[in-house]
């Protein structure tokens, strides 16, 4: 599993477009052949900082993504918008906690 973040900076004017383009795709983007999972998180300090972060089963998954006509023409709107360069990862998980423990 591949867990896929993407930071991007949009110029404050830009914001709602943004979020009125991913609306418009964010379900298709989410039934990709090998998509799991799919958010939009904006940092709260700065607004206009953006991330996605998704879960693909496969890095082929991911990579027949990247270069789907779908990401190609979303991406081609998106960049427009940028205030800075993005910037990409994609992890694996290493460690995980998913419930508290009571022996702590």
């Amino acid at each position: 599993m591949i867990k896929r973040i993407v930071k991007m900076s949009f110029h404050p004017d830009k914001i709602n477009e943004f979020l009125t383009l991913f609306v418009s795709v964010k379900n298709k983007i989410r039934k990709s052949e090998g998509c799991e999972h799919l958010e939009l998180l904006q940092d709260q300090a700065n607004p206009s900082i953006i991330f996605t972060y998704s879960y693909w089963l496969e890095e082929r998954y991911l990579e027949q993504y990247r270069y789907s006509d779908l990401f190609e023409s979303t991406w081609a709107k998106t960049k427009k918008m940028f205030n800075g360069k993005p910037e990409a990862w994609s992890t694996k998980v290493i460690s995980s906690v998913v419930e508290k423990n009571s022996d702590e």
